[in-house]
């Protein structure tokens, strides 16, 4: 199974998109990096993050030879308290629905503990969960492969360096 971790880091109106490529949850290390640099970005509209953030994901994705199976995004797949779309939402239909998306988002949102589509996760010695959300795929799977992730801390290491390889520092 390929799964593509995707994150962004943005430097005024310029963003470096980032893509870790690994064939499996449990990889300590990604078999692949691909890293688009974007020079026009959206300015940051509150409410409608996706806005910015979509085209820089969708960019990064084109240089992947072929589709993932997977796609993980740093945020929200739907938003709590009422599920609105978020981040992960309009990503998952940009492409076409057809590859699951999962979204790990680590701070709490408003309603969350109340929200039955969002799923804390604990990792690692850390008292704080990361939110797990997902779309194309049930939400407790999506939820479990996060824990078996690599890594002892509680951000997974593929997490951490797609961080890392969008600012410019893998």
């Amino acid at each position: 199974m390929s799964v593509a971790v995707l994150d962004v880091y943005y430097r005024k109106e310029e963003a470096r998109a980032a893509c870790v490529l690994a064939d499996s949850w449990a990889a300590p290390a990604p078999n692949s990096r691909y890293v688009q640099f974007i020079e026009k970005v959206e300015p940051y509209e509150p409410g409608s993050f996706y806005r910015r953030e979509l085209p820089c994901l969708m960019a990064v994705l084109r240089l992947l030879p072929e589709t993932p199976d997977v796609v993980v995004v740093d945020g929200y797949v739907w938003l709590p308290p009422l599920g609105r779309s978020g981040l992960g939402a309009y990503l998952y239909e940009a492409l076409g629905k057809a590859t699951p998306v999962i979204g790990i988002a680590k701070s709490s949102f408003a309603g969350t503990e109340a929200c039955a589509f969002v799923i804390p996760v604990h990792r690692g010695m850390s008292k704080r969960p990361l939110y797990i959300t997902a779309a194309g795929i049930e939400v407790e799977s999506a939820a479990q492969w996060v824990r078996g992730m690599a890594g002892k801390y509680r951000i997974p290491e593929l997490v951490r360096m797609a961080d890392q390889l969008a600012r410019g520092k893998l």
